[in-house]
């Protein structure tokens, strides 16, 4: 019998590690069935199914050097963790050669330097992500390319005395975006949509005719940059681009959910015809109702993420609540089992809430 190869074509990394550690978690649970004697697989199909799993195993590790064990999963982490340390001892070895001899070089010979060390640095990483399929060496190396581009033009925008602007956050966003979709290269994706965010909510800022340096006194703007990250990463999820979609829902909703803190503390920070005290107020309640209801999407969908982040922030809101409201009057021994008393409340809701969401599936 023929052994019919699933390995696609369009498969991403991410996805061939999901499929080996499907056919793993396969294989245990098979064994566990037959030991139970519920499953008994003759001898032929038995070969056949082993056949076939270690052919699409071979053609994946081939393909994108997956990790088929534990300890081959454990030294990718170690190798990861290296790459970061790498890219940041490499990216201040940058930064201090700049310090160090900026000041011996002429003008010209400086703008060729932030001009072609991005690029150099750039077809690097190409070099790198040609050579090596787990692309540790390319990540390390666009990380530094990351950190240079912005480097150069902050040094730029010194040596010509240009005021500060948005606009570099936009071309960082940029730079980053160009790296992460090329060489499908998540911390680049994070980095470009946390610029892209910061440009969108500084433009907004200077929109209402404030310096935009002070974006942090409209928080609100950040709620319009995180839905539109959450926009993308529903475009991403339509074409099953999951790896990309889960960063985009990750840092959208830390976006959407951030500025309710200080909105709640600093009414007067919002663009709502209201009074300090009346916007406060409003987005006490706002806070906890849209807490809850990110948590409850967040199960329905399985976004394991998005659960995390809209947890926390429900559990940090509720304690900054719980202070403003009872610290001054209330015996500090009461007011801590207050809290634990809303936590285990609070779990028994999510509780609750997890249980009606599989029930609808």
């Amino acid at each position: 019998m023929t052994t019919k190869s699933t390995a696609d074509a369009a498969m991403t990394r991410e996805q061939a590690q999901q499929r080996v550690d499907q056919v793993h978690a396969f294989r245990a649970e098979l064994a566990q069935l037959e030991a139970e004697g519920i499953v008994l697989l003759a001898p032929d199909q038995s070969r056949v199914l082993r056949t076939h799993h270690d052919d699409l195993l071979a053609q994946l590790a081939q393909r994108f050097d997956v990790d088929r064990t534990q300890a081959e999963k454990q030294m990718s982490l170690g190798m990861r963790i290296a790459s970061l340390f790498g890219a940041v001892a490499l990216s201040a070895a940058v930064f201090l050669f700049f310090y160090r001899f900026w000041g011996l070089l002429s003008v010209p010979v400086q703008v060729v330097l932030l001009t072609t060390a991005p690029i150099l640095i750039g077809i690097s990483v190409e070099v790198a992500a040609r050579r090596e399929k787990t692309l540790y060496f390319a990540w390390l190396l666009a990380l530094v390319a990351f950190a240079s581009f912005v480097l150069d033009l902050n040094i730029v925008a010194s040596i010509f005395n240009l005021p500060p602007s948005p606009g570099g956050f936009l071309a960082w966003a940029i730079f980053a975006f160009v790296f992460a979709y090329t060489y499908r290269l998540p911390t680049l994706l994070l980095l470009g949509i946390s610029c892209a965010g910061i440009w969108v909510a500084a433009i907004l800022t200077s929109l209402t005719g404030v310096y935009w340096p002070a974006l942090v006194m409209r928080p609100e703007n950040f709620i319009v940059a995180g839905a539109l990250a959450l926009v993308a990463s529903a475009f991403h999820s339509r074409r099953d681009e999951e790896d990309f979609a889960f960063i985009y829902r990750f840092v959208g909703w830390i976006a959407v959910l951030m500025p309710f803190f200080f909105l709640s503390e600093w009414g007067e920070m919002s663009y709502l015809p209201l009074s300090g005290i009346a916007a406060r107020r409003l987005y006490d309640v706002l806070g906890f109702v849209v807490g809850a209801g990110v948590i409850y999407v967040a199960i329905r969908r399985q976004w394991a993420e998005t659960m995390n982040v809209g947890a926390l922030f429900l559990v940090l809101f509720l304690c900054l609540k719980l202070y403003d409201w009872c610290w001054d009057w209330m015996p500090r021994y009461l007011f801590f089992l207050l809290i634990a008393g809303v936590a285990i409340g609070l779990l028994a809701v999510l509780q609750r809430m997890r249980t009606g969401a599989i029930r609808h599936r």
